[in-house]
């Protein structure tokens, strides 16, 4: 059974996309809701890296290290 790969995501930085599938996509989205969410909890308490949020954050990432690689070096590397 081939997964459709239908949702595109876009590097922030280098502006280089790749398509993805729907449950890709929804753990790419994670990845940077937390970030942001971390990064706010951190900037409150005055630690960066105190927020719990990064596990979520890295999680995200280790799930394309080892299922997707090509879009972990296109989107996260």
């Amino acid at each position: 059974m081939k997964v459709e790969k239908t949702h595109e995501r876009q590097n922030r930085f280098s502006g280089e996309s790749i398509w993805l599938t729907k449950e890709e996509a929804k753990i790419h989205d994670s990845i940077f809701y937390y970030e942001y969410l971390a990064t706010l909890e951190d900037k409150k308490v005055g630690i960066d890296g105190y927020s719990k949020l990064w596990e979520k954050v890295r999680k995200g990432i280790d799930y394309f290290r080892k299922n997707n690689a090509e879009a972990y070096m296109v989107l996260l590397d």
